[in-house]
Formats: C-alpha cells, structure tokens, sequence
C-alpha cells in the first residue's frame, strides 16, 4: 500500500501526487499568512491498480488542538486502510476510521473537533463519506456536476432545501457554523451512493477556506478540464484573493486545502 499525508502544510505550489490510477495534485496555505498554524491535513492511499482513498480534514478547536484533530483522523484512516485486507470492500476500515477518530476526540476532553471528507475510487466507481463542512466534488469535463456533498452546517441545510441560493453561502452570517463534526457524540457520517467515474472526470475535496471563498460555478469551470497543476493554482489563488479582500466574494480567512483527483488520461 502507498500513502501520503500532509499535515499542517503551507503549499502554494501543487504537489504532485500521481498513482497508477491517475493524476492527483495537492495544495494548500494557511488561512492568517505564511507561517501560520494550519489546522488542515490530508491523505492519499493507493490500494493496488483499482483502488485508492483520498481524505481531507478541517482541525477545530483553535491553536494546536485543531491541527492535532484533523492528523488524527488521518492516523486512524491509515491504520484502518493497513488492516484491509486486499480485495476487501473501503466501506468498514473508513467507517471505521471515522468512528475511531471520534472516540479519541471525545475521550480526549480538549473540546477540539475535524471535519473528514472521503473518497474512495474502486474500479472505475466513486463513493463519499463526509462529517461537516468540508467538501467534495466530482465533475465532468463539460461541466457536469456528477456529484457534490452537502455541508453540514445551517447554510449546507438551506441551500439544499432551496432556501438560499449556494452563492448566498459566501456573506451568510450563520456560514462558520457547524452541525455535525468528528469530536460530537452525536456524530452522523453521511455516505454517498455509488457512481461510474469516468477517465475525464475530475474529483476535488476541499476545505471551506476553498469553499467559502470560491464560487460554485468558479470551482466547476477552473477544475473541469486542462492541467491539474493550472487547475489548483488557480483554485487556490482565487480563495486568497477572497481572503486578501479583492477576491469576487466576501473573504472568509480560513486555511484554503484541495485535493484534485482525475482518473485514467493524463492532462491535456
């Protein structure tokens, strides 16, 4: 098995992150500049030619208790994805992973919490797991949006029941609230149904410092198709330039982290 997790990162330039099943690229910068603590973390794991995971989390709690919450939820899916045994269904180890987490963050009594996001990638199919209100997205290369999760916060709820418009998400006063996160022991994981990837799809998972600060329609036209690397560039510095204030949204300053995931055909 292969991995790599990113913890506390200040990584402006994507790092690249490619597997047997495709291209993947990471990115991400502390939310209050460089040399801030950056409460994010993030993992890729390749399960053999047809599988891989990809995880991102959101630390809260302020100071190192954030950053130390979402690096566990990341041990605990490492230790989980080990224990697999080949040709085993990713659904128990990362249900598993998420309950394990919880229980550590609980018992520990810091009051800190993460949010985890999941996708696991098996033979040509994607399925989501997710706690709060970091996200993934999965797009066609015109634009299709194939698959998105809902925060789970006030706002997520909102826009799902047609009550507000996503892009009203952006200078809601009620966005930085959340209603279910790893570190609640009334944790809910809501998993994804099943759908067929396709070799020109793109996956992102991201925190909401990209979220937050970056438009729906943005998100979907910059990751859709063209080189990962332009695609998380461009990501990225458009969720700082909201955060510097001449972004097209109002700035949200909150650590900004992708993962991009495209299966099969290189870049173009």
């Amino acid at each position: 098995m292969l991995r790599r997790t990113f913890e506390g990162c200040d990584e402006p330039v994507p790092v690249s992150l490619d597997t047997s099943t495709g291209e993947c690229r990471f990115s991400s910068l502390p939310g209050d500049g460089e040399g801030a603590e950056n409460e994010d973390a993030a993992g890729v794991w390749e399960l053999g030619k047809d599988a891989l995971v990809l995880a991102l989390a959101d630390g809260m709690g302020g100071g190192p208790e954030g950053g130390e919450a979402a690096a566990l939820a990341m041990a605990c899916l490492d230790d989980r994805l080990r224990g697999r045994k080949a040709g085993d269904p990713l659904r128990a180890p990362i249900l598993d992973a998420f309950e394990a987490a919880n229980e550590a963050l609980c018992a520990g009594g810091k009051g800190s919490g993460t949010t985890l996001v999941v996708v696991e990638v098996d033979a040509g199919h994607f399925r989501t797991y997710h706690a709060g209100d970091s996200g993934a997205l999965v797009v066609g290369q015109r634009g299709r949006v194939h698959h998105a999760t809902m925060p789970h916060s006030p706002t997520g709820y909102a826009v799902a029941a047609g009550v507000l418009e996503p892009d009203e998400v952006h200078d809601h006063a009620d966005r930085h609230y959340l209603s279910n996160c790893l570190g609640s022991t009334e944790l809910r994981i809501e998993v994804g149904p099943k759908h067929a990837l396709s070799a020109r799809d793109t996956i992102l998972l991201a925190s909401d410092g990209i979220l937050d600060n970056v438009r729906r329609d943005d998100l979907i036209e910059e990751i859709r198709k063209g080189p990962l690397d332009v695609a998380a560039t461009r990501v990225v510095e458009a969720a700082q330039a909201a955060i510097e204030g001449w972004g097209p949204v109002v700035g949200h300053a909150d650590d900004a982290t992708l993962l991009l995931y495209r299966p099969g055909a290189k870049s173009e």
